[in-house]
């Protein structure tokens, strides 16, 4: 299924706090597969669990990559209460606790997050010619108007 390509200069409405999760593994050891595939099959169902109760968890938006050695997911949160009440979530615990009782400091496979709290109107973004991505995804996602044509302007504090 083809994203829509949205023509033109596209920004977010930065009016909000907003939380941004980065989180991810690193193989370090590839013939160690019955240690790290466990880890890298277990995030599917927590995505999963996120976007179907995006409202009730305060969860907005993901984007995924994944590298030769490393997979990263940015993350996008309504607030830091919202992310960390998920990080209690039994899905999560459940994940966690394996991660532990399986791999613990086993070197097989690393896992890392890095959690930033924005306030508002400290963020912006522009989209050319792109889907809804990103934090375009994840909040209102509006055409540039000529009060929004440079960072600087999306910036400005009101």
């Amino acid at each position: 299924m083809a994203k829509q390509i949205y023509t033109g200069r596209y920004t977010i409405d930065n009016s909000e706090d907003i939380v941004v999760f980065i989180i991810g593994m690193r193989v370090n050891k590839y013939l160690a597969v019955h240690k790290w595939l466990p880890v890298f099959k277990a995030m599917p169902g927590m995505i999963k669990e996120l976007y179907t109760n995006k409202e009730d968890l305060g969860f907005l938006s993901t984007e995924s990559y994944f590298g030769f050695r490393t997979t990263t997911m940015i993350q996008y949160w309504r607030s830091l209460d919202d992310l960390l009440a998920y990080a209690k979530n039994e899905n999560h615990l459940t994940a966690w606790k394996h991660f532990n009782q399986k791999i613990g400091n086993n070197e097989a496979v690393g896992i890392y997050h890095e959690t930033y709290q924005i306030s508002k109107k400290e963020y912006e973004a522009i989209y050319v010619n792109m889907p809804q991505y990103g934090l375009g995804k994840a909040l209102q996602h509006d055409p540039v108007t000529t009060e929004q044509n440079s960072a600087r302007q999306r910036l400005k504090k009101q």
